[in-house]
């Protein structure tokens, strides 16, 4: 498969077949085209001796500094040097990918000022597997993500460190191997690649298309706990959620009864209870506003993927080359710290369904804790404690970073976003939840084997078949680390969503 880049039309699906599915990459000719104006625009104005921003001016703090005309170049490869200061653990392959696609992506709409060569040896370590390696931690979200972008600069000017057919090595050596020419840059080059929002953006979008994964399955696993106790169906009619009018209340709603069709084991109202608990009878309303609120971030990605974030940009038409601050996180860093808080719900609500299950006093019938020797066996006592700690772990990182800022460059920078910590936050949150709702799903299926066989929901069914073809009943206690582990892993690899929805159709 090949994608081609115009800036204009990046999806996040294809931007995961990037970097996760490893599609080739290819830039547009006419996107080119707009490329090499803007560059003969920089070169002229240079030329000229126009004062320009980061060009033949320092920066930050420094912007009012000339720079002579014979270190124009020059500038531009310091600039990568001081700002490659990094620290923490590398970022994940897919995050890196995605910000060698973004930035090309951002830099074929024209306004960036750079040589197309900067371009195609972007798109070439995407082709051939040079991948830079780039710590987590340094950047505050304004002036773009200077301190990352700078890391992955480094090893297209031979230096820094890359990963290369699964081993990391010198960038020089990678770019060798890969038989990639390392560039120089030149004037406006440098600032144009890492002034802009690519690092955050790459680590929300990746959390953001698994989120669209985890919010499914949410509704998937949550079904099969109200089945397993014998949950009141009404709860999920139609003409609840209509009144209310919210989307995506009436989605999940919709979700639950398609899940559940045909179930022997749901109730009615009345039939056994007058009403079911919170966690169950409200999975429509508070799966919901999750899903209003990833909804947002869906839109804000889809927009930032394919958005100019650099400064200053080049206006080839009028020929004005203007600072602004498009390079400023501050959209992403809502929309990422909104991510971080609708996830975190759908971990706070799994939760307290796993807790309802484990507890004879809430559980309808069951054993405590799920385990048919209680004393001699503790059961899911200590799953439901790991629930516990990765939620109130959540519930830390779900501040938003947002909200902070410190100034920057002495006070010239004087409001930064935080937004690629938001996003990294986000980040785990999910990560947490997902292994919350793992945890529930084994819980759920566990339930349903200590009752009496009657006939399962269609989608359900199916969630149960898979869970079972990896998770063995416990009859009773183990080692179950790795059981956890691979329930976590049916959800991330869509194995369960992909089980269910060839069941009963697509999810809403």
């Amino acid at each position: 498969m090949n994608i081609v880049l115009t800036g204009k039309d990046l999806t996040l699906k294809s931007l995961i077949q990037i970097t996760r599915g490893g599609a080739k990459v290819s830039a547009s000719p006419e996107a080119m085209k707009d490329v090499i104006k803007s560059r003969e625009l920089v070169e002229k104005l240079v030329a000229d001796g126009r004062p320009m921003y980061g060009i033949n001016t320092g920066f930050g703090k420094f912007s009012d500094v000339a720079i002579s005309e014979d270190d124009i170049n020059l500038l531009q490869i310091k600039l990568i040097l001081a700002d490659a200061a990094g620290v923490g653990d590398p970022l994940p392959t897919d995050v890196v990918r995605g910000m060698l696609a973004m930035r090309a992506n951002s830099i074929l709409n024209g306004f960036s000022g750079v040589r197309p060569v900067v371009v195609d040896t972007m798109l070439a370590m995407l082709n051939k597997g040079v991948h830079p390696v780039i710590p987590e931690k340094g950047s505050v979200g304004s002036s773009g993500d200077l301190c990352p972008l700078a890391h992955m600069v480094l090893p297209m000017l031979g230096l820094g460190e890359a990963e290369y057919k699964g081993t990391v090595m010198e960038g020089a050596e990678a770019m060798k191997k890969a038989g990639i020419p390392v560039i120089e840059l030149k004037a406006k080059e440098g600032l144009a690649l890492i002034n802009g929002t690519q690092c955050m953006t790459s680590v929300a979008s990746h959390a953001l298309y698994d989120a669209q994964i985890i919010k499914k399955s949410a509704d998937i696993i949550g079904a099969l706990t109200a089945e397993s106790l014998r949950g009141i169906i009404n709860a999920y009619d139609p003409r609840i959620q209509q009144v209310r009018k919210h989307s995506g209340q009436k989605d999940v709603a919709d979700n639950m009864l398609r899940l559940l069709e045909g179930s022997e084991y749901v109730t009615k109202q009345g039939e056994l209870r007058m009403q079911d608990s919170y966690s169950l009878r409200c999975i429509p309303q508070i799966h919901g506003a999750s899903r209003l609120a990833i909804d947002y971030v869906e839109s804000v990605v889809d927009n930032e993927i394919n958005a100019v974030t650099d400064n200053p940009l080049v206006f080839v038409d009028s020929g004005d080359v203007f600072s602004g601050g498009n390079f400023h996180g501050q959209p992403m860093a809502i929309a990422a710290d909104t991510l971080g808080i609708a996830l975190c719900e759908l971990g706070d609500i799994s939760e307290r369904r796993v807790a309802k299950l484990i507890d004879p006093a809430l559980n309808h019938g069951l054993p405590a804790f799920l385990v048919k020797h209680g004393g001699i066996n503790c059961g899911f006592m200590i799953p439901q404690y790991v629930a516990a700690a990765l939620v109130s772990e959540n519930k830390v990182l779900a501040h938003p970073a947002c909200v902070d800022s410190i100034p920057t460059s002495a006070g010239q920078e004087d409001h930064v976003s935080m937004g690629t910590i938001g996003a990294r936050k986000a980040a785990q949150i999910l990560k947490n939840v997902r292994m919350v709702l793992a945890i529930e799903l084994m819980c759920a299926a566990q339930a349903v084997d200590l009752q009496d066989k009657r006939k399962l929901g269609k989608g359900t069914a199916a969630a149960y078949k898979v869970i079972r073809g990896t998770v063995d009943f416990m009859e009773e206690d183990r080692v179950f680390y790795k059981d956890q582990a691979a329930a976590a892993e049916l959800i991330a690899n869509g194995s369960l969503l992909n089980a269910v929805e060839k069941a009963v159709g697509e999810l809403k």
